[in-house]
């Protein structure tokens, strides 16, 4: 278990991610490249992905294994204002933070206690931690300079097939957990938005417990805590292992999709995808739909979208349905509540522009 311990000054300083993070969501989905779960979401996606993945992915897979620790040097923190700057904070990656980062991720592969020091337990004693390192990471090791850009053409290559080409529906799945959160931030603090995170999250102040592969606590000592919600994290909540890195928890978003279809959208095979858009968009044409469109604005409950629209309750569910198919509109449910927000193809429809990449 993951243990986060706050103080009030932290509370203060909790924050939610205002975009996805570019780095995070391409590491995390080459985890669920290589997944055989949930099927239902990611299944026609994986093998969209293979299919346009041409080039050498080796030393990806030598850096990420399928599971346990990855060096956080693959993920910076400018990764949350975009691919470029997150790739450029990248290459500029001090050669003895990755020798070290190496030496860690090569103990844990190696098999022997230092998966457990990957995680921040700590370490057994003697040396020769660098003897313990794959031959492939260590040549990485010892030939940054050469490596590194290799790294980056096989980072970049991947994410411009797996990650690149459905940007539009990670981006309409963070508003919509982003709309959750910060409705439950208004009602009632920092407080209720740690009690409303996805269930694997649960808080008892002031330290927020996280089902994790091993027991950790982490101290935030007033730095506050960045929750970046992620398409590609399923199941647990993933964090830095330097515990001097600014603290962030990144965490599964939408977990729970209105319909299997809507969760798909965004992963059906390209011209399928344009002829079932041109479909359902045929059916938005029309004043009352472009007024419940409108009418959800930041967010909005099936009640909430029936008032603002002065529509029936089942009129505006049938509405939001509709716009959903075509892929105006992300439906997030929890529970017995759904809460309706408007993905960016729905937001340039209502301005009239293109939707932004």
């Amino acid at each position: 278990m993951l243990r986060i311990h706050f103080t009030g000054v932290d509370l203060a300083r909790v924050r939610m991610a205002v975009r996805p993070d570019a780095l995070w969501e391409t590491i995390l989905s080459f985890h669920r490249l290589r997944d055989r779960r949930d099927t239902r979401l990611f299944g026609d996606w994986r093998t969209e992905t293979r299919s346009r993945l041409n080039g050498e992915t080796r030393l990806l897979g030598a850096l990420i294994p399928s599971r346990g620790y990855f060096p956080d040097f693959l993920t910076p923190v400018e990764g949350q204002y975009g691919w470029d700057l997150g790739l450029d904070a990248l290459r500029g990656i001090h050669p003895e933070r990755m020798r070290r980062e190496l030496v860690l991720l090569g103990r844990g592969a190696a098999g022997g206690s230092g998966m457990a020091a990957a995680f921040g337990m700590p370490p057994t004693a003697g040396g020769g931690s660098e003897a313990l390192v794959p031959r492939r990471l260590r040549d990485l090791m010892e030939g940054v300079t050469t490596h590194l850009p290799r790294l980056l053409s096989e980072l970049r290559g991947y994410h411009r097939a797996a990650v690149e080409p459905y940007w539009t529906h990670i981006q309409a799945q963070i508003e919509a957990e982003r709309a959750a959160r910060g409705r439950a931030l208004l009602d009632g603090g920092a407080d209720e938005l740690l009690a409303s995170l996805p269930p694997m999250l649960r808080w008892r102040a002031p330290v927020l417990e996280c089902d994790y592969p091993v027991d950790r606590d982490v101290r935030l000592r007033g730095r506050g805590l960045l929750l970046q919600p992620s398409f590609f994290c399923r199941r647990t909540a993933v964090t830095l292992h330097d515990p001097e890195l600014p603290p962030v928890l990144v965490y599964p978003a939408a977990a729970e999709l209105a319909s299997a279809q809507a969760g798909c959208e965004a992963t059906r095979p390209a011209e399928e995808r344009r002829r079932h858009r041109q479909h359902t968009l045929g059916k938005l044409v029309g004043h009352t739909r472009s007024v419940v469109l409108e009418a959800i604005g930041d967010g909005a409950t099936t009640s909430e979208l029936a008032r603002r629209a002065g529509v029936s309750l089942a009129s505006a569910s049938q509405h939001a349905g509709v716009m959903r198919e075509a892929g105006l509109v992300t439906t997030l449910r929890r529970g017995n509540a759904v809460l309706h927000t408007v993905t960016p193809l729905g937001a340039a429809l209502l301005k009239g522009g293109a939707v932004a990449s």
